[in-house]
Order: structure tokens, then sequence, then C-alpha cells
């Protein structure tokens, strides 16, 4: 059965999604993502589960818009519960796992693996919002045709079914990546803010997927040492790292895009990193 097929019954049936949900088993938000379109290819278990509901032989009770159904759907209900239970191991996740998570989570999928992240904290995010301000008000003051983009931005790195991240800078100069849920590919520049929690990650498993995908330019700024570590592949391999202090060259527009890091210290100094 084909969406457009879903969408027609359940409109002439005059569903509510509380309705199928709790008719199919399926989880309210997963029904939305997929009557949206957002989630293109739902599994099996789950178009199973709702055909079920949506082609049982139901009856009116009496009331306008209330149906009942008109034999017993725990099967129905079994299938909808082992889409939702079954169980995978790390590294085995995919897409359609990662856009049928609660939107209240916050995860990053790299190579099947889903990676937890905690909601930023205060001093990340005016981190964030002041380095993302000198590269916005850079680009627009030259007329620049790059895009940054900040968190939370999806990114297909490698345009497969099992990494997206979410960098918390990026700058994007191929519009043709553009996506109405994200970017597909890699962009020209990432930027991570470490946090106690994302260190390892950031450091080893986004560096290697970035230079791999062919990021251009990846910083990482880290408030718990205070430091940060620059890479630009276009000119070697080896990282340079340097004190959260003084103004830093953006290599990807030749070093003329400057971000003056003496900003961050205050922030550093006066508020807790978390």
């Amino acid at each position: 059965m084909t969406l457009e097929e879903m969408k027609r019954i359940k409109q002439e049936r005059g569903f509510t999604m509380a309705q199928l949900s709790d008719y199919s088993g399926v989880p309210i938000g997963t029904l939305q993502k997929i009557f949206s379109g957002e989630t293109e290819n739902p599994r099996y278990a789950t178009r199973q589960a709702l055909e079920k509901a949506l082609t049982e032989k139901w009856k009116d009770n009496g009331q306008s818009g209330d149906y009942v159904v008109d034999r017993d759907h725990r099967k129905v209900e079994e299938a909808a519960f082992y889409y939702e239970s079954r169980p995978r191991r790390q590294g085995e996740y995919t897409l359609e796992d990662y856009y049928t998570l609660p939107d209240e989570r916050r995860v990053e999928l790299i190579d099947g693996v889903l990676y937890d992240m905690a909601a930023p904290s205060f001093v990340h995010q005016h981190i964030s919002g002041v380095i993302y301000s000198g590269i916005r008000d850079y680009i627009s003051s030259k007329g620049g045709k790059c895009v940054p983009m900040f968190a939370p931005v999806d990114v297909r790195l490698d345009c497969d079914d099992y990494t997206v991240v979410q960098p918390d800078i990026l700058i994007l100069c191929d519009m043709s990546k553009i996506c109405k849920w994200g970017v597909m590919g890699a962009p020209d520049f990432c930027l991570e803010i470490i946090s106690e929690s994302t260190g390892r990650k950031d450091y080893i498993k986004k560096l290697q997927k970035y230079t791999d995908a062919g990021v251009k330019e990846y910083w990482i700024v880290d408030p718990l040492r205070k430091v940060l570590v620059t890479y630009c592949w276009k000119d070697d391999y080896m990282p340079h790292m340097q004190p959260l202090q003084g103004k830093v060259g953006v290599e990807l527009y030749d070093g003329e895009l400057q971000i003056d890091l003496d900003q961050i210290v205050p922030l550093i100094r006066d508020y807790p990193i978390g």
C-alpha cells in the first residue's frame, strides 16, 4: 500500500493520528513522520501494522467520526511492538532508526552507531553564537555565495544510510548539496565545540569522518583545555593547536576571515562550562 493510499483511507474514515496510533500500535511521532513524507521508507513491520489497521473491517459505533474494530487486532499490535522493540546492536542502525527516534532525543548516527548528545550548555551556545556571527558577517560583507549554518542541521557526510552528523557550525559552498532536510555530502568547513560527553567523538571519530568525506577545514574549540585545534587539508594533514586568545584566520578564505577568540575567554572564565 502506498503512502497516498494510506492517506486516502485515513481521510475517508476520518481517523485522527491518535486513533490510527491506537488501532495500529505505531507511536504518533512515527506516524507523523511517515505521513509527512519525512520517513520515506518505513520498516516492513510498520507498514504491515498500518495496512492491517487501515484495511480492518470497521463499523461506526453510532458516534460521528468514531469507529471500533470489528475483530480482535492483537496481531497488528504485536507487529508494531516488534517494530519498536526488536533488538539492534550498535553498528546496525540506519537512517530509518534515526528518523523514528523522538524529536526530543538528540543523537548523531556515525557508521551505524548512535551517539547520544546532551543539550548544549550556556557557554557552548554562546561560543557557537560568537563564532557563527563572525563567519556570517564576513561572508555577508563580501557578498559571498557560501552559506554558514549552525546546529541542528542534519549532514549525511557519506551520502549513505549509516551516518548523519550535526556539526556545531558549518560552511557550505556547493548549493546543490542542500536538501529540505539538511545537507547531502561534505560541507567545506566544520567546527565542533567540545564538551565532556563529546570530546572523544569529536577529536577522533569525527576527525576521521570529516577527513574521509572531503571536508576542507575542521576546527575543534575546546573550552575544557582552553585551546583551538585546526585542520586544513588543502595545505597539510598536521593539526595546529593554539590557546583560545587573539584572532585566527579561516583558511577557507585565505585567512581573511578572522575569528576573535578573545570574545570567548570571558565566557569560559565567568560561567560553568558543563
